[in-house]
């Protein structure tokens, strides 16, 4: 039975949060509780040093022991000062490495998983997960560890002050705590669900925050400023609302200890002065002392009363942390993984059937194979897959059946970081980081020399408009690029997939930010770079895949046609329909008459 309750115990939110988190900082804990000891320890003394306090200042025979009783409140109360001191740093210290902790475990997690992951969850979520959800559980071992050492230990040590000078009049003491705590069970029904709502409320205003960030031009576009406005201020009424609740449940148990206390006190005067209940009249150092205990034990027992409503809220924000430590990885490595073997590049799709969270297949039995060396171009109407089996590649997701291979082999059963390691890729949303050109472009190849970026950044076309920046390859970019144009951030996007100098390029519409000056250029440098590796490239203008060495036409989930330029125009297929609406004043049958006409 024992077993069984320390089994359940452990499995739990607050029995995982100290076995992993407490105990791992076990030595800053325990000089903090040792502080804490000696906190009590002092305080309790603090009280009974009261008796000899009172009675040297009243008693001629005690005058003698003044200086003696003087030195010993100094020693007393610095001994408490600095044991103070000690338990803030020691606690604040550990509560700190704690957060920075959980907040790397959850970090770590998120990398861990899938792109369907971040799909289904939003940032908001998983941001106030991270950093309100490490702060709880720093709050909830912090209120444990002092409720239990540093006010238990304080209130023990006042009690038996108060039971060694007034045994009698303890009783009374005795009788306000189970009165109080009746009181303080009662609010504890509200606080878990009050604070399931807070949390919700602020991830509303972050995810207003992000969206009024990332979405500034369509909200003066269309004027939305009132809109947000509403939104905004809809989730701040909220937090204010909810943090108002939790206020004032927390703060119900003050005035009712207060006022308890203030009865425990007058009862006490009375019984005391009057001798009730058969009491000995008592000396003025003691009853001053039993006083001084009594009143200083109320602070400790209203932190212990609370404490239960503290534990309620943050127990919200850990279980709101294990519960994203908790997911299931959505795209895990085999545990026979290893590295893929060397080869051409060959990629090919056998039998792939795939749909978007088990829903209806956005591919269906496909084969495709893209030949090592070469480059195929990927076309047809939006939504027919094509993006997909980008993702299908890069092993962002896994095939609902079927498999995808590089040279043969299984991609679920490589190691992720060989994987990797094969694969460029340049997409039409271009994300650089909030930092410098330099830093962007060396991301897809830490080792890289400064030769060798900025010949990428030639490669691209980027390097003049790099060094008319005012520091240069130092400039910073901004929060994804914000302060480059488009084609400046597909370009530097270009030079950082080039610089990888991978076996496998992927261009998913990479050039469509470009005038038709720079993608003709920066086409011409693909083409020279591309050579001898295998290379992917999605395109909705048909001018930039002409040249490919094979064209796959893709539609509602199946490949339709495959061949060069002049197979497929002279098949008179869907190609040859698509061809036609962007060529609409001309039909050249072959990729000669075309160059002809350009």
């Amino acid at each position: 039975m024992i077993k069984r309750a320390w089994t359940e115990w452990r499995s739990g939110y607050m029995g995982r949060l100290l076995t992993e988190s407490f105990f791992a900082q076990g030595p800053l804990y325990a000089v903090a509780i040792v502080a804490m000891i000696a906190v009590a320890a002092t305080t309790a003394g603090s009280a009974f040093m009261m008796e000899y306090i009172v009675d040297a200042m009243t008693s001629p025979e005690m005058r003698e022991w003044a200086a003696v009783i003087a030195l010993g409140v100094v020693l007393l109360f610095l001994t408490k000062a600095l044991a103070s001191y000690i338990q803030s740093i020691y606690l604040a210290r550990a509560g700190n490495r704690i957060i920075a902790m959980q907040q790397d475990r959850v970090y770590r997690k998120l990398l861990r998983h899938g792109i369907s992951f971040f799909a289904q969850n939003e940032s908001s979520d998983l941001l106030m997960r991270t950093t309100q959800g490490a702060q709880a559980a720093r709050n909830l071992i912090n209120v444990v560890v002092t409720g239990f050492v540093r006010d238990a230990l304080t209130l023990v040590g006042l009690v038996i002050v108060m039971v060694y000078q007034q045994p009698v009049l303890s009783i009374m003491f005795f009788a306000v705590g189970p009165v109080a705590l009746l009181g303080v069970r009662h609010l504890l029904k509200s606080v878990r669900a009050i604070m399931q709502q807070e949390f919700k409320s602020l991830a509303e205003i972050i995810r207003v925050l992000q969206e009024t960030s990332a979405g500034i031009k369509i909200i003066k576009v269309f004027s939305l400023e009132d809109r947000m406005i509403t939104r905004m201020e809809t989730a701040i009424l909220k937090v204010e609302e909810r943090s108002n609740d939790i206020a004032r449940l927390q703060s119900i148990a003050s005035p009712l200890m207060e006022f308890l206390a203030g009865l425990a006190v007058a009862g006490v005067l009375v019984v005391s002065t009057l001798g009730i209940a058969g009491t000995e009249q008592p000396t003025a150092g003691q009853l001053m002392s039993f006083i001084t205990a009594l009143l200083m034990a109320y602070e400790p027992a209203k932190r212990l009363s609370k404490m239960r409503v503290q534990i309620e809220a943050a127990m919200v924000g850990v279980g709101m942390l294990f519960g994203l430590l908790d997911q299931e990885d959505t795209m895990q490595e085999s545990p026979e993984a290893h590295d893929l073997l060397n080869g051409p590049g060959e990629i090919g799709l056998r039998n792939v059937t795939f749909g978007y969270h088990g829903s209806i297949p956005v591919i269906e039995n496909m084969n495709v194979t893209f030949e090592a060396g070469k480059t195929t171009a990927l076309v047809g109407q939006s939504g027919g897959g094509k993006s997909t089996i980008f993702g299908l590649i890069m092993r962002f997701y896994d095939p609902d059946e079927g498999s995808v291979e590089i040279d043969g082999q299984n991609l679920q059963d490589a190691s992720f970081s060989s994987l990797r390691k094969k694969i460029s890729y340049v997409g039409q949303d271009t994300f650089l980081f909030s930092t410098s050109v330099m830093e962007n472009l060396r991301c897809s190849s830490p080792d890289a020399t400064d030769e060798e970026v900025i010949e990428a950044a030639k490669a691209a076309y980027a390097h003049d408009f790099i060094c008319d920046f005012p520091n240069g390859y130092d400039t910073q970019v901004g929060e994804n690029g914000t302060f480059l144009s488009g084609g400046q951030k597909q370009r530097i996007a270009i030079a950082r997939a080039i610089l990888r100098n991978a076996e496998i390029l992927l261009l998913d519409e990479a050039t469509s930010a470009l005038d038709a000056e720079s993608e003709a250029l920066v086409k011409e440098a693909l083409d020279r770079l591309t050579a001898n590796i295998t290379v992917i490239v999605i395109a909705h203008r048909l001018s930039t895949v002409l040249e490919a060495d094979k064209i796959v036409v893709v539609q509602d989930g199946a490949i339709i046609e495959e061949g060069n330029l002049d197979e497929l125009m002279q098949a008179e297929g869907q190609f040859r329909k698509l061809f036609d609406q962007q060529f609409r004043k001309s039909k050249p049958k072959s990729l000669a008459e075309i160059s002809d006409q350009s």
